[in-house]
């Protein structure tokens, strides 16, 4: 029995093909063809600890410094992106403190900036020079 796969570029292998794998290889392809994020720029299936929890954002990117700027959760088209997935992207900003938080499942995509301490809605995915633009 063969097992599909995707190639993710970010990773440089093939994964398995899955519906939360399929939104996070569409999103990484808006990323770098609609916003010009830089592939060396990005990180799928990041690792990140906070206290004894281990976690993984789905998607990371990173200014030019190689700071973390941006973290994008993934989610089944079948899964709401709701506020459980906003708390999860907002657990992974209490390590990363990023400027962009970005949630999707392929259907829908909330953009969020920060600006001082709190998180607003973003009208669309921005191009990276944006995403790196001081406040």
């Amino acid at each position: 029995m063969s097992t599909e796969t995707l190639y993710d570029p970010l990773r440089r292998k093939e994964v398995a093909d899955t519906p939360e794998e399929r939104v996070r290889q569409w999103f990484i392809s808006v990323l770098m063809n609609g916003s010009r994020v830089p592939a060396h720029l990005m990180m799928s299936e990041a690792p990140l600890q906070f206290g004894s929890k281990r976690w993984r954002t789905d998607i990371l990117v990173y200014d030019r410094s190689g700071a973390p700027l941006a973290v994008v959760e993934c989610k089944r088209p079948d899964v709401s992106i709701d506020s459980s997935v906003a708390s999860q992207a907002l657990r992974y900003n209490m390590v990363l403190d990023v400027r962009w938080l970005m949630l999707t499942n392929g259907v829908k995509t909330l953009v969020f900036r920060r600006d001082g301490s709190v998180f607003k809605p973003w009208p669309s995915v921005p191009l990276y020079e944006e995403m790196i633009c001081p406040q």
